[in-house]
């Protein structure tokens, strides 16, 4: 009677919580029974495990062996765990030695030839790893992304056989290089956007205080042109922001593209969209695309064409920065701190005012009552973008090229700076108690903010997301306090036709 125990990682959310994996051989007839709160992929790994390992030339017990997946209340799911069931085999039958697995987890799915192939969530399973000081083995298409965690100990195979003769100490396996060069991809730049001065401004000040956007004007002004060029003018991503992103991406469907290390995301689902894809879900939760957006930019386009439901779903989200989805067995909780950019046209048609529009008010109405009051309510700033002058399309002098999207992040960067600076936080962030201690007025500022409430007929979530635009736009003029100008400009964004919401 024999029994080994290795160590691996399940996932959960963006957690990676450890599994013991215990292997029992004892008398009786030949057969192999998992348990654990398997779904169908981790069962099967009984015979993907019994051919790997006899193909890779090791002895399979023809005895009765029980693998355990503790803890049995947490779901277990894919074939991360291929590799550590193999291990505990091969360990419990004394064909390796039990001491080999100390210190160290394992994770990978075996194809029947011995051959590791990649598996889904590797980031937050060598994170997890590291904080345990433990090291980690693992596929070696999986190497790049583990080599993402600083401080992380890991080490990439191809195969069983390799894996088996590090252990064994007789061949050993190459160290997962954290210090690799990653060539970052380019954003669009704002430089292509000809015109719209009022827009690209909307956006400099978006970017400068995280503020939601949304963009309302006729087809073929430039409003999916100028959302996509946001990530250009952004602040870089910190450690942690990157982290956390790659982690969201590195359990998701899609998986995580090393090329995307430190790029915020822009995310621009389809407005077909259902509210599952839009928040995630499923039997076994993964993300959807507003935590896909973590860090980054959220981009809807023909903003009334979502169901109204979908849209719903991102009211909680747009104030907490988080998303939890609660089963019968379980419950998950995913980031969600994304900057949500949103366009429409003006009515149905989107020539309001034009003599080829042929929409009636009450076309219009209903076109735009589809996005709900409480949802705009939630939008810091709302921006009309005309139609484009037609000496603009002509292509551009040397004199008549717009700012680029370096020049314009520079300033950006400044006034983020000074938001850090004051309040150890983006000014979109601002509490209400923070609020009235960075955001103060003069008495007459107030009145005018008072007067503009009152005739707009805004909430007083909206008086407080006026104050924290201003406060921006002060903060991108060098300014220590809100002037009366920032204050006007600020409340000029909420002015978008309105009382249609």
């Amino acid at each position: 009677m024999s029994i080994a125990t290795v160590k691996s990682r399940a996932i959960v959310g963006v957690d990676a919580p450890l599994v013991t994996i215990e292997v029992h051989i004892s008398n009786g007839l030949p057969s192999l029974s998992i348990v654990g709160m398997l779904e169908t992929a981790v069962k099967e790994s009984k015979d993907r495990v019994r051919s790997a390992l006899l193909n890779s030339q090791f002895n399979f017990p023809q005895q009765r062996i029980t693998i355990n997946l503790a803890p049995a209340d947490l779901p277990k799911e894919g074939g991360r765990f291929d590799l550590p069931i193999a291990l505990g085999i091969l360990a419990a039958s004394d064909q390796l030695a039990m001491s080999s697995l100390v210190d160290k987890e394992f994770i990978g799915e075996l194809g029947l030839t011995g051959e590791l192939r990649a598996v889904r969530g590797v980031l937050p399973t060598t994170l997890a790893a590291s904080k345990e000081k433990r090291a980690l083995i693992l596929p070696a298409d999986n190497t790049k992304e583990a080599a993402l965690i600083e401080d992380a100990t890991s080490f990439g195979a191809s195969h069983l056989l390799d894996v088996c003769a590090h252990l064994a100490g007789q061949q050993h396996l190459e160290l997962t290089d954290n210090d690799q060069a990653i060539s970052l991809s380019k954003y669009p730049d704002l430089a292509d956007v000809r015109g719209q001065a009022h827009a690209r401004r909307a956006l400099e000040i978006a970017a400068a205080g995280s503020h939601s956007l949304l963009f309302s004007g006729p087809p073929g002004t430039g409003k999916t042109m100028l959302a996509s060029r946001l990530p250009s003018i952004l602040a870089e991503m910190t450690e942690n922001e990157a982290v956390e992103t790659a982690t969201v991406h590195s359990i998701s469907a899609q998986g995580f593209k090393v090329e995307q290390w430190r790029q915020r995301p822009f995310r621009s689902p389809h407005h077909t969209a259902s509210a599952v894809a839009m928040v995630g879900g499923g039997s076994n939760p993964r993300p959807g695309e507003i935590s896909l957006s973590h860090n980054g930019v959220l981009f809807l386009d023909e903003l009334p064409e979502f169901d109204r439901k979908v849209l719903e779903v991102l009211r909680e989200p747009i104030e907490s920065g988080k998303i939890t989805i609660s089963r019968a067995a379980n419950q998950s909780e995913f980031p969600a701190r994304f900057q949500l950019v949103t366009a429409m046209n003006p009515c149905p048609c989107g020539y309001l005012g034009e003599v080829r529009c042929h929409c009636t008010e009450e076309q219009v109405r209903r076109y735009r009552a589809k996005v709900s009051g409480p949802l705009m309510d939630r939008i810091d700033m709302l921006v009309e973008v005309p139609p484009v002058a037609k000496s603009m399309l002509r292509p551009a002098q040397q004199d008549e090229k717009e700012e680029n999207s370096a020049t314009i992040r520079q300033r950006v960067l400044k006034a983020r700076a000074r938001q850090v600076t004051r309040a150890g936080k983006a000014n979109y962030l601002l509490e209400n108690k923070e609020i009235e201690v960075h955001c103060k007025l003069s008495e007459s500022d107030y009145q005018l903010l008072e007067q503009a409430i009152s005739r707009l007929g805004l909430s007083a979530r909206a008086y407080h997301r006026i104050l924290k635009v201003a406060r921006t736009i002060a903060d991108l003029a060098g300014s220590e306090h809100i002037q009366t100008p920032h204050l006007s400009e600020a409340i000029g964004y909420r002015r978008l036709d309105t009382r249609t919401y």
